[in-house]
């Protein structure tokens, strides 16, 4: 039986089920480890895991990689490679997280739910290029910073799929001095100031 968790995104039973297993984990984990905000606890479901996956509808293919950069609590990484397992897609993801427990926090959700998906421990400016074909990230930086950080794990044709707040316009006229590139702005489903930037074409100016 399916549940409608957003616009456009419907899951099976059981993919609900592990979304919501995921959000225990994190409550538990955060106990010990500062996963997510103490504000944002109560509201766990909305605030990070149904913010997470409205990403998986607007990827417009399933790609064989997909990065997400500074992953923390798997957020929205976890949330898009349980969404990826449920429909049966070959995504294959690449979490690139520093902070070593979260790094253990990481690696234990993808063992638990068979996740087809690899934690590289390191800086996201060291870490090999992922050549994904689409990058995620979530309260990671302001847009030129997150351009020089995560440009190195794309190629000329990957979409890269950005949460960003209020602010957005302003971060966007401040990449254009160092960058080129086309973008949509889709607002968001779970913050009426926010939005998702869909990015295409992303070069140095």
């Amino acid at each position: 039986m399916a549940e409608q968790l957003l616009d456009g995104l419907t899951v099976s039973r059981e993919t609900n089920g592990a979304l919501q297993e995921l959000a225990a984990d994190l409550l538990k984990w955060t106990k010990r480890i500062n996963l997510i905000a103490p504000s944002t606890q109560d509201d766990i479901w909305a605030r990070h895991i149904l913010d997470s996956a409205q990403l998986w509808p607007l990827r417009g293919f399933d790609p064989e990689k997909w990065c997400d950069i500074g992953s923390g609590g798997g957020l929205p990484g976890l949330v898009l490679a349980l969404l990826s397992s449920g429909e049966g897609a070959s995504t294959a993801f690449t979490f690139i997280e520093s902070d070593t427990r979260k790094c253990a926090f990481l690696t234990t959700m993808i063992a638990k739910f068979s996740l087809k998906a690899a934690v590289i421990a390191q800086r996201i400016e060291s870490a090999e290029p992922a050549n994904a074909s689409v990058i995620s990230a979530r309260a990671l930086a302001p847009l030129p910073k997150l351009f020089d950080l995560a440009v190195r794990h794309a190629t000329p044709e990957s979409v890269f799929l950005l949460q960003k707040g209020a602010q957005f316009e302003n971060e966007i006229d401040a990449a254009r001095d160092s960058w080129h590139f086309k973008y949509e702005s889709i607002p968001s489903q779970t913050h009426p100031d926010a939005v998702v930037l869909k990015i295409k074409e992303v070069a140095r100016a």
